[in-house]
């Protein structure tokens, strides 16, 4: 049974220069301890995708389509109602920790009053799972940590904290926005494995953002690829990594350097991603797509399925996406 699935999302924005489609007609689904990767390039619709499902979207933003998770319909509930779920079962990590944490408050309070509003903890017993939690996600000398405020811990403790608010109310569903993005390797690699820790340890489901193709092959069960607010390519991990059917899922793979072969040249895919208003009818990755034709320029594809478990949008046969390979 799917935790979270999301049919025909599309997310509009009205600006002084017209409307703007953000997200168009997304499909994906989520089941319990599933970790689901979405990919592209800024300005893909990765985050706004998110924000629709938490009623986060700036002020000039309306979401439409369909989002139930467990079975409830989430996508426009009232304040209300959205508030209990946001506190309860789903949380989410925001990308940068350093603004998203109180910097005049200090770690043990802001992470006791999460328990505090939306459990009904006392204090005391808010600050005992506190600190349960901050031992749970490595961050050590926990007990000190709670008297320290935000700029007194390095990105990755920060970060740690965020992943602690974030589970302390034991969610269904941890939606993460490029949570490794400002944090050096060595941190990355320590918060991945963390996630994937806690994500056995608990059953909790996952909606990684990244732009990142390395995150995604170490951590994440399916893969939906997005490009000017579209699905591009959905599937298991596996398949999209070692057999890409899309042109732009192969050109993100093939941008990814290669130590295993030196002196490797860095590829591109060239030019860059469209205006999201003044997109054509076409496929909106014809400019930049080698193999584009004159169908693509004038007609939009289909999203369709493309073996077990795959969808793909694309006008070109699966014998000519494997020669372009």
């Amino acid at each position: 049974m799917n935790l979270l699935e999301v049919k025909d999302l599309r997310v509009l924005f009205d600006t002084r220069d017209g409307e703007v489609v953000a997200v168009n007609d997304l499909n994906f689904s989520v089941t319990p301890g599933e970790t689901l990767g979405i990919v592209g390039e800024s300005g893909s619709g990765k985050s706004q995708t998110a924000f629709s499902l938490l009623g986060l979207l700036a002020r000039n933003g309306r979401a439409s389509g369909s989002a139930r998770f467990r079975g409830e319909e989430i996508l426009n509930l009232p304040e209300q109602r959205l508030n209990r779920i946001r506190a309860q079962e789903i949380a989410m990590i925001f990308q940068d920790p350093m603004t998203s944490l109180n910097p005049y408050r200090k770690i043990g309070p802001q992470l006791s009053e999460v328990l505090e509003l939306h459990k009904g903890v006392g204090r005391k017993e808010a600050l005992a799972q506190s600190l349960a939690m901050l031992d749970a996600v490595k961050i050590p000398e926990a007990a000190k940590r709670l008297d320290s405020y935000p700029h007194e811990l390095s990105g990755g403790m920060r970060q740690r904290v965020m992943i602690a608010m974030a589970l302390l109310c034991q969610p269904k569903l941890l939606i993460a926005d490029e949570p490794t993005t400002a944090l050096d390797v060595t941190v990355q690699a320590q918060i991945l494995k963390l996630l994937d820790e806690l994500k056995k340890e608990f059953n909790t489901a996952i909606v990684l953002i990244t732009h990142d193709l390395g995150v995604v092959a170490g951590l994440c069960d399916k893969v939906l690829v997005m490009y000017a607010g579209r699905t591009m390519e959905y599937g298991p991990v596996e398949d999209i990594f070692y057999n890409p059917s899309h042109p732009y899922t192969q050109g993100l793979l093939h941008a990814v350097p290669r130590l295993d072969i030196p002196g490797a040249a860095l590829a591109t895919i060239p030019g860059n991603p469209p205006n999201l208003q003044e997109l054509a009818a076409g496929c909106p990755f014809w400019q930049r797509c080698s193999s584009a034709t004159e169908h693509c320029q004038t007609d939009a594809p289909v999203l369709e399925t493309f073996g077990e478990g795959r969808l793909r949008a694309c006008h070109l046969e699966s014998r000519e996406l494997l020669e372009v390979v």
